[in-house]
């Protein structure tokens, strides 16, 4: 993952998470311009930074990298529920997500 793409996939899901650059910092018990100097491309958290920015946001490191999942709480608790159907209700399920995204 380039840094752009790292600051931008923070920024949004920080932006998700309802909250500003500065509490989010603060909250991590850093400065008030921790989370914006990492959002604007001028530095890269630490690992352990890192691991408690995904903890923050109540996510895993994977789900930080998969860039094609924009809504990481949603759909892991869609996935949640899907694993608790049967054969016969994912049979059920699979057309219509094909329907809802056009396939």
């Amino acid at each position: 993952m380039q840094q752009n793409t790292f600051s931008l996939r923070l920024a949004t899901l920080r932006a998700k998470k309802g909250v500003t650059a500065k509490h989010m910092s603060e909250l991590l018990g850093r400065n008030p311009g921790y989370i914006s100097k990492i959002e604007s491309g001028k530095g890269y958290p630490s690992l352990d930074e890192f691991f408690r920015i995904c903890e923050y946001l109540d996510i895993s490191p994977a789900e930080f990298f998969d860039t094609g999942n924009a809504d990481p709480l949603h759909l892991r608790e869609i996935i949640g529920d899907l694993k608790r159907l049967d054969a016969k209700q994912l049979d059920m399920i699979g057309p219509l997500i094909k329907s809802l995204i056009g396939k």
